[in-house]
């Protein structure tokens, strides 16, 4: 993977009205080697430094922007949100999600399993990232961020939102207190849940309880349908991982910028 560049996926519905660059990235055109092989960005990984900052600093590139222009958070499965403007310092505070109003900044979201939820309001020039797993997703995450957006001048009825690469319900086995969890919440989120070939499990529709939960919000919303525990040659999965025994794994990164 060494010799190739970053060819993230794209959708339509971004690129509404020309007014912002986006894309959920693969491995494809990273250095790294090993499990993390191809473009791993998180810096929470044991991957190598340098490479690391390397794969960074591509995905950077593929925008047009400096590395230093390329801005994460250091997420913990929260509904938290931060504003990224252009006094964007590099910092990494603790939170799930980042909304902006200032062209030229690449905001992103790292995941290996979870929701990376791209967000854009093409009239306002307002943009999200969220990273929503399930704890994320059920705390409230995705609507704060389209809170955010709307502090910054959007309308949710003009934001358009894109869920990227995350597992499918087909591999997303959980056990009886999970399930108890969502429906002790909202008993309609028995509709999330299949039936699972281990008694007392269920299969989780992760995507589906982020579309909903979109759509709730006032959103038009749709994902790209990419599984990333199924799909080992595009992408990382923790969950794969977990269940090889694996020491570590990468993350993949979904990334917009407003141009100028």
């Amino acid at each position: 993977m060494t010799d190739q560049s970053p060819a993230p996926l794209q959708t339509a519905l971004l690129n509404e009205g020309d007014v912002a660059l986006h894309g959920f990235f693969t491995r494809k055109g990273g250095v790294s080697a090993g499990i993390y092989s191809g473009l791993n960005v998180g810096l929470g990984s044991e991957d190598d430094r340098q490479n690391v900052a390397q794969n960074r600093a591509r995905v950077a590139a593929w925008f047009g922007a400096a590395p230093e222009k390329l801005a994460t958070v250091h997420q913990v499965h929260s509904p938290d949100v931060v504003t990224v403007d252009d006094a964007y310092d590099g910092d990494r505070p603790k939170a799930d999600a980042m909304v902006t109003a200032t062209p030229g900044v690449v905001i992103g979201i790292l995941t290996a399993d979870c929701g990376p939820i791209l967000f854009l309001d093409p009239e306002a020039r307002v943009a999200g990232a969220t990273h929503a797993g399930w704890k994320g997703a059920l705390t409230g995450v995705l609507e704060s961020t389209v809170e955010a957006m709307e502090r910054l001048g959007a309308k949710r009825e003009n934001i358009r939102a894109v869920l990227g690469p995350s597992i499918s319900v087909d591999n997303y086995e959980v056990g009886p207190e999970f399930v108890e969890r969502f429906i002790a919440q909202d008993p309609t989120y028995e509709r999330f849940f299949a039936p699972s070939r281990r008694a007392g499990h269920a299969m989780f529709d992760l995507p589906a309880l982020t579309l909903a939960r979109l759509a709730d919000a006032g959103v038009t919303a749709e994902k790209t349908g990419h599984c990333t525990y199924s799909d080992e040659e595009r992408f990382f999965s923790y969950r794969r991982t977990t269940h090889r025994k694996e020491p570590d794994y990468g993350r993949q990164i979904s990334a917009i910028m407003l141009k100028e």
